[in-house]
């Protein structure tokens, strides 16, 4: 199994190198962000151990990065407490939240729980209601109707009807389709979803898409 470990301070990062392989795993140890991220992009990892605290490009834009190209466990480890950063983290994608200073051994067992575990991938087509998304073909129907949607359009209704019974934050939204980072002054999400409710939403009477206030949207089947 190959573990990439994105750590910036020396110590802590030569620590775990040594100690993953002596645990019997293959590691890679980056020291910035940037590079972290093109490691994980350019070769293939079994899992990945991320700080946040990352000089340049931190870990939270590590994340949001990877999870737009890249479906594998990461597990942010930082000394950052807060149970916002706790939110935050998990709601950019990843599998795990261990805080500095942490237990090597815990380290290791919540490695190889992932590991276990695996990732689970995503469905060829999926069906709620009466819509049909099939992520192959890239095709979308309703009651039978073929639905033309612009690409974003699709990846936004790939990633509700992904995670349907969940409500999404416009945050999240936005790091997963559009890959960047979320601003409150932009109504890029809310408009969006505008234009997806347009096309698969106002034609039928069971509507499927639902704002959730404070939070953003969620799909489902009932309210």
């Amino acid at each position: 199994m190959a573990i990439l470990v994105i750590e910036d301070d020396p110590k802590t990062g030569d620590y775990l190198k040594k100690g993953l392989r002596e645990s019997g795993y293959t590691v890679d140890l980056a020291r910035t962000g940037a590079d972290g991220l093109h490691m994980a992009m350019e070769q293939n990892y079994d899992l990945v151990v991320l700080d946040v605290m990352l000089p340049g490009t931190d870990g939270w834009q590590v994340m949001s990065a990877l999870r737009a190209k890249r479906d594998l466990p990461v597990i942010f480890l930082t000394a950052r407490d807060h149970v916002d950063d706790r939110i935050r983290g998990l709601e950019l994608g990843a599998d795990d939240y261990l805080v500095k200073p942490f237990s090597f051994t815990e380290l290791v067992l919540r490695i190889r729980t992932l590991l276990r575990r695996g990732v689970t991938r995503d469905a060829e087509v999926y069906q709620v209601a009466d819509l049909q998304l099939d992520h192959v073909r890239h095709k979308v129907t309703r009651q039978g109707v073929n639905i033309v949607l612009t690409n974003k359009e699709f990846l936004l209704l790939h990633l509700l009807i992904k995670r349907q019974g969940e409500a999404l934050s416009r945050s999240v939204i936005a790091s997963q389709v559009w890959d960047m980072n979320f601003d409150s002054d932009t109504n890029v999400v809310d408009v969006a979803v505008k234009r997806l409710r347009a096309k698969i939403d106002a034609p039928f009477e069971k509507k499927l898409i639902h704002t959730v206030r404070s939070i953003g949207y969620m799909f489902s089947e009932t309210p």
